[in-house]
């Protein structure tokens, strides 16, 4: 069964930057649509930003400008760059990847991203 480690999550100051990485255990990210989700308290887990297999790239409004979502074949890793972070921003982050169905269906453990002013 694939798994999805995720790591770059931290605490960071309005107008910080963070990168996210996300890497399928036991395969390649090549060939696979995979995305960034957002939790924020009390909200539901919202699509961020996310790459299908041939590199077409979506983003949610609110971080259009802000996040880059890229592949690194190589890295067999899928990565998440965050600029200019505001505190809305805040929440806890998943990596997900279409495995199995044309859905998101495998996630990462997820990691927390704080944001202060």
């Amino acid at each position: 069964q694939v798994q999805l480690v995720e790591s770059g999550g931290g605490s960071v100051q309005a107008g910080g930057s963070l990168r996210l990485s996300c890497a399928p255990s036991g395969r390649a990210v090549s060939g696979l649509d995979m995305g960034w989700f957002r939790r924020a308290r009390g909200t539901e887990r919202d699509r961020v930003a996310s790459i299908t297999w041939s590199d077409i790239t979506y983003y949610a409004d609110s971080v259009k400008g802000r996040f880059t979502i890229s592949r690194d074949n190589a890295r067999k890793s899928v990565f998440l760059q965050m600029n200019s972070l505001k505190p809305e921003d805040t929440g806890v982050y998943y990596c997900g990847a279409k495995i199995a169905s044309n859905e998101f269906d495998t996630w990462g453990q997820g990691t927390q991203v704080t944001v202060f002013s």
